[in-house]
């Protein structure tokens, strides 16, 4: 069995599929203002607008993203005017995390491994 979606319930699906868009480095062809799904290697992304009202007092979940350079994912979020929680950090199990805020305030991690 695996995780075959992953889905962020929305007021606003186009500011939150636009800014998992850039920060994903893709394009799904879709302005949707219901649902958008953003398509990864394995997993799919999907923004959806269920018509019932969020408060986005997002407190039980957060996603985690491994990526090659976190660095630069770290200058473009910088550049994209992302609310950072915490810069990079080196982790005493090895990896180097950060971690964010989208538009919804939902906590977003980058996690690295260096060599």
């Amino acid at each position: 069995m695996r995780i075959g979606e992953v889905s962020l319930n929305t007021n606003d699906v186009i500011t939150l599929a636009n800014f998992y868009k850039k920060l994903l480095g893709i394009d799904n062809g879709s302005n949707d203002e219901i649902h958008q799904a953003l398509i990864g290697e394995e997993t799919q992304l999907t923004i959806y607008n269920d018509g019932t009202n969020k408060n986005n007092n997002n407190q039980n979940i957060s996603l985690a993203f491994t990526v090659e350079d976190i660095e630069m994912e770290y200058k473009k979020l910088l550049a994209m005017g992302v609310e950072i929680i915490e810069k990079p950090t080196q982790r005493p199990w090895g990896t180097v995390n950060m971690s964010f805020y989208d538009p919804d305030r939902n906590v977003i991690y980058f996690r690295s491994f260096p060599n």
